[in-house]
């Protein structure tokens, strides 16, 4: 199962197609924000397969990691090692 994993951008990168690293509860990934243009450092995006698909409010963001983090291992095995 690909879950969208909400994680709040760190870094943005000066690279095309845009990109950037995306902080998921600890985890540190780089991520691509082509589809989200308008997201800048500090905003929550949820990211699926490594793709920004969409803003989030940091309070949103907040109550899935909550749910994510009832499930062992959920947000490592969705992100990969």
């Amino acid at each position: 199962m690909c879950l969208g994993i909400p994680g709040r951008i760190v870094t943005l990168d000066d690279a095309e197609p845009r990109s950037g690293t995306v902080d998921f509860d600890g985890l540190r990934r780089p991520v691509c924000l082509a589809y989200t243009p308008e997201a800048e450092v500090g905003d929550y995006v949820i990211v699926h397969v490594g793709f920004a698909i969409t803003l989030v409010d940091e309070e949103e963001a907040a109550k899935t990691l909550a749910v994510l983090r009832s499930m062992p291992d959920a947000i490592e095995t969705e992100l990969g090692a």
